[in-house]
């Protein structure tokens, strides 16, 4: 097996919800499935920091930005940046960017007064607060991202933000289903337990990470493939088995770690 230069990570994957140990690898759909919900969360984080960078050449008001939303609407993103009111039944939106022709272009406005959103916003903003109330983290910012889930329901990534340029934090994140209307947690996930912040050797070809407590990738595995430079395909080891993330966040199942260490024995 031809040797390659790899960073190798120590990460510890939990979900607080009861797991069923698994004896097969994930199925395609299974991790055609993750490969879409990291996509989802890769675009809604080029959205909510292209949108950010424009509004903030406007020099918000303080106290007028509580929370920023993002929601795309067939190819183009809106991020709605606001706060909810005293009654939390309205979402009040003071500051809005919409995206142009590529994926980085924003176009950020002033509303005066707020616009007052009583559906997607509203319910996004009120989800963020009731994953927030659970999520126990570190000393350090974060990212909040929140997308449709199954069954008119809310996904609420919390995710460790970069915080130096070339330096990829990944690990101690949680992916929480919340209701509806954005009230109530009804799973968690942690899917990391440790965070490490790493940035990719000159002569990488690939990126290498274990997962010990899971059998499978998770969607904050793809967003980091996604989101790092320079851009590199990621080999994770479960307890069981081995995946391998392309640039893309495609994934597929590569072999069982049995066989995986039987490659890699030492010969002689």
């Amino acid at each position: 097996m031809k040797r390659y230069a790899v960073l190798v990570l120590l990460l510890a994957s939990i979900a607080t919800s009861a797991q069923t140990e698994r004896t097969t690898p994930a199925t395609e759909a299974e991790l055609a499935q993750i490969t879409e919900r990291g996509r989802n969360l890769a675009a809604y984080d080029v959205a909510a920091w292209y949108g950010t960078d424009a509004v903030l050449a406007l020099k918000p008001a303080e106290g007028s930005v509580v929370r920023y939303i993002a929601k795309q609407t067939g190819d183009r993103w809106t991020v709605a940046f606001g706060r909810l009111n005293e009654a939390r039944d309205k979402f009040l939106i003071a500051y809005e960017a919409t995206q142009g022709s590529t994926p980085k272009e924003f176009k950020a406005s002033s509303l005066g007064p707020p616009r007052e959103d009583t559906a997607f916003f509203l319910f996004a903003a009120r989800a963020v607060d009731t994953a927030l109330a659970d999520f126990k983290g570190e000393a350090r910012p974060y990212n909040v991202a929140v997308l449709p889930a199954p069954s008119d329901r809310l996904y609420v990534y919390v995710v460790p933000a970069q915080t130096q340029n070339g330096v990829y934090p990944l690990g101690g994140d949680a992916r929480c289903l919340i209701s509806g209307d954005g009230l109530k947690l009804i799973e968690k996930r942690q899917m990391h337990k440790s965070i490490i912040e790493y940035s990719m050797a000159a002569n990488a070809a690939m990126g290498y990470h274990t997962a010990i407590l899971d059998e499978i990738p998770e969607d904050t595995d793809v967003f980091h493939v996604l989101a790092r430079k320079p851009s590199l395909a990621e080999w994770i080891a479960t307890k069981s088995f081995v995946y391998q993330i392309q640039p893309d966040g495609s994934i597929k199942y590569v072999m069982t770690m049995e066989a995986f260490r039987k490659l890699n024995r030492p010969k002689g």
